[in-house]
């Protein structure tokens, strides 16, 4: 994989999945429970704090970003399991936050490379 396939994979997973995370919880499906506004501010912020640095192609903001899709994962699996209703919404969930690992995970670790970085080995 090349340097530059990888961070468009990583931004198209990562902007598909801020899409795709406001259309389900604001249009498509909105909790009957909790309102999509509730949802939103709950969804949202999570994918916007890594936002400047996945822009700008901050090989570290790639890295640390991978720990916040965790949640969708968690999500997208817990409901493909449990709710036949919302299989096929969970199911792009996951494609979009799987598409953005892979790319952020080989995007940093090409990028690091290619900018001398590296994670120091503990002496002693």
């Amino acid at each position: 994989m090349t340097t530059p396939l990888a961070r468009r994979l990583a931004l198209a997973g990562y902007f598909g999945l801020i899409l795709w995370v406001a259309l389900w919880h604001g249009l498509i499906s909105p909790h009957p429970e909790l309102g999509a506004g509730f949802m939103l501010m709950m969804w949202l912020p999570w994918l916007f704090i890594p936002m400047a640095g996945m822009v700008r192609g901050n090989p570290y903001t790639h890295a640390w970003a991978i720990f916040l899709i965790m949640p969708y994962f968690l999500h997208a699996l817990t409901l493909l399991w449990v709710d036949e209703g919302e299989r096929w919404l969970a199911l792009v969930e996951l494609g979009f936050a799987s598409l953005m690992f892979v790319g952020s995970s080989y995007y940093a670790k090409l990028r690091g490379r290619e900018l001398g970085l590296s994670i120091r080995k503990k002496k002693g």
